[in-house]
C-alpha cells in the first residue's frame, strides 16, 4: 500500500509540473505577441475613486505622447484580478494606467537606454507619486528596468487592440489628427449674488476645490445684475455631475456653454 501511495503522489507531482507556465523574452521591437488568442474585456470609460481622488478615463488618439516615471509590479499581484476583470499575468505584455481606456496599446520607451516595450492597458494605477504607468514584470524586463524599479519613459499611443491580435498590423489604429473638437463645456454654479462683494468672497473661498477653478460671471436678469460663481475645468458632463452630486454645495447645478 505504501508503494502505491508513493506512486500516486509522484504522478500527481509530475502532472502539476507539466502544466506550469513557461515564458521567454524576445529581443525584437516591432512585434507584439501573446501566448494565445483571448477575448479581452471591452474598454471602459467609467470614472472611479482611489484614496479619495476621482479619476476620469480620457479619449486619446494615436501618436499622442506622454512623459513621466514608469514602475512595475509582479509576484505579489500575479494571479489576482485586474481592474477590467482579467487575471493579472506578470509574463504578459500589459500595464496599468490611471486614465487611458482599457485595451489601449502603448509603446513605452526607456529614455535612459532607448529600449522599447509595447503593452496593452488592462489595469488601473499606479497611485504612487508622479508615476504614470505600471508595467508587468515581462514589460519591465523588456526595457531593462526591473533592477532600478522605476525609469523615465516616453509613452506613445498606438491604438486599440482587436480580439486575437498577434502583431502591430492587427491593432486597430486610431485616426491621427488634431484633438477632438469640444462642442460644449460644462461648469457647476455654486452661488448667485446681487452684490459683487458676495461673489468675490465665495469665489476666493472655493477656488481650487478638488482641483477646479472658480470664476465669476457677470450676467443680467431684467433690470438687475447678477454675479454668478461657477466652478470650471470639467472635461465632461459626467465629471461635472459627479462634482454637483458630491454634496459640497447644496443648491449647485450644471450649466453648459
Amino acid at each position: 500500500m505504501i508503494k502505491i501511495f508513493v506512486l500516486i503522489t509522484a504522478l500527481l507531482f509530475m502532472t502539476g509540473c507539466s502544466t506550469r507556465k513557461t515564458s521567454s523574452y524576445s529581443s525584437g521591437k516591432s512585434t507584439y505577441k501573446k501566448s494565445s488568442k483571448k477575448r479581452y474585456n471591452k474598454a471602459t470609460m467609467r470614472p472611479y475613486t482611489v484614496f479619495g481622488k476621482r479619476y476620469y478615463p480620457t479619449v486619446v488618439q494615436s501618436g499622442e505622447k506622454f512623459y513621466g516615471k514608469a514602475s512595475w509590479y509582479g509576484p505579489n499581484f500575479n494571479g489576482k484580478k485586474t481592474s477590467n476583470g482579467e487575471t493579472y499575468d506578470m509574463y504578459e505584455m500589459t500595464a496599468a494606467h490611471k486614465t487611458l481606456p482599457m485595451n489601449t496599446i502603448v509603446k513605452v520607451t526607456h529614455r535612459g537606454n532607448g529600449r522599447v516595450a509595447i503593452v496593452r492597458i488592462n489595469d488601473r494605477g499606479p497611485f504612487v507619486g508622479t508615476r504614470i504607468i505600471d508595467l508587468s514584470n515581462a514589460a519591465a524586463r523588456k526595457i531593462d528596468m526591473v533592477g532600478t524599479g522605476t525609469a523615465s519613459v516616453e509613452l506613445e499611443i498606438l491604438g486599440f487592440e482587436r480580439d486575437g491580435a498577434t502583431k502591430i498590423s492587427d491593432i486597430k489604429t486610431l485616426k491621427k489628427g488634431p484633438a477632438l473638437k469640444v462642442i460644449s463645456s460644462y461648469s457647476v454654479q455654486i452661488g448667485s449674488f446681487s452684490r459683487i462683494e458676495g461673489a468675490i468672497t465665495t469665489q476666493e473661498k472655493y477656488d481650487n476645490t478638488e482641483g477646479y477653478r472658480s470664476i465669476i460671471k457677470d450676467t443680467g436678469n431684467g433690470s438687475e445684475r447678477l454675479f454668478r460663481v461657477w466652478m470650471t475645468g470639467f472635461k465632461s458632463e459626467d465629471e461635472a455631475r459627479d462634482f454637483k452630486d458630491s454634496g459640497l454645495f447644496e443648491y449647485a447645478f450644471i450649466v453648459r456653454e
